[in-house]
This record gives C-alpha cells, structure tokens and sequence, in this order.
C-alpha cells in the first residue's frame, strides 16, 4: 500500500462526507404562500484567523424561501465544513449567508452567528438579505 493509499484510509468517513458535501435544495411545496423556516446550527465550530484557537458558536438561519428550499442534512454538512477554517467571526457569518442565498435564492433570510463568549468578549453577528414578507 503506497503512503496515499494509507493516508486515505486513515480518512474518516465522516470528514469524507463533509468533504464532499453540497449545498442541496429541492422545489418549495407552497411556493405561493409567504411562511418562514427557522433552522437553529448549535455546534458551528471555526479557528480564530488571529490566535488560532477554536471558536465556537450557536447559528440561527431564519429565511422565506422563494422557489427552492434548503436540505437540512446538507446545510448540517455544509456548516461542520467550517471545522478547520481560519475565518473572524464577521467573515464567517457574512460567507455562509452568501452561500445559502446563492443556493436557494430565498425571498429573505436572516443569520445570526452567536459566538461563545472568550476573555470576557461575546459577539453576536447578525446579516440579512433581501425584505421580510409578512406570513
């Protein structure tokens, strides 16, 4: 078994999955009725471009979608993709935002990125996109 065969077997299947992984989105059943779909992401994980220390995080996507809704278990892939990613916490919450829009061209949506608090500082990143329909 050569050194790449190796390494590749030492790959969990998992970081595979994540590698491989795919922004997904399929037909909104109602598309003519405003609603909204809150999805909350509790374990968001990313380094600090400065420190490299973890930073970690609860994200909030709260969005009306237009023609195409996003797929739960690969919006769950998409974000684990940040795990090893050096990003501020601004960058991070404003680059998933532009991703998700550009996957599902939602009429709205809204992420807040709530960072655990570290050396006494707790941020809260909230970006949005588009105008909120009433439901």
């Amino acid at each position: 078994m050569s050194s790449t065969q190796a390494q590749a077997s030492k790959t969990l299947y998992g970081e595979r999955v994540i590698a491989e992984g795919e922004l997904i989105c399929f037909d909104n059943p109602r598309p003519e009725r405003p609603y909204e779909i809150s999805i909350e992401l509790p374990e968001f994980t990313c380094q600090c471009p400065f420190s490299g220390y973890p930073d970690f995080a609860v994200l909030r996507l709260l969005y009306q979608p237009g023609s195409r809704v996003i797929e739960l278990k690969a919006i769950k892939l998409y974000v684990n993709s940040y795990r090893n990613c050096t990003i501020s916490h601004e960058e991070a919450a404003n680059k998933i935002l532009d991703d998700l829009v550009v996957a599902c061209n939602p009429v709205w949506m809204q992420l807040e990125a709530d960072f655990n608090p570290r050396g006494n500082v707790h941020t809260v990143v909230r970006v949005s996109h588009g105008s909120r329909q009433p439901c």
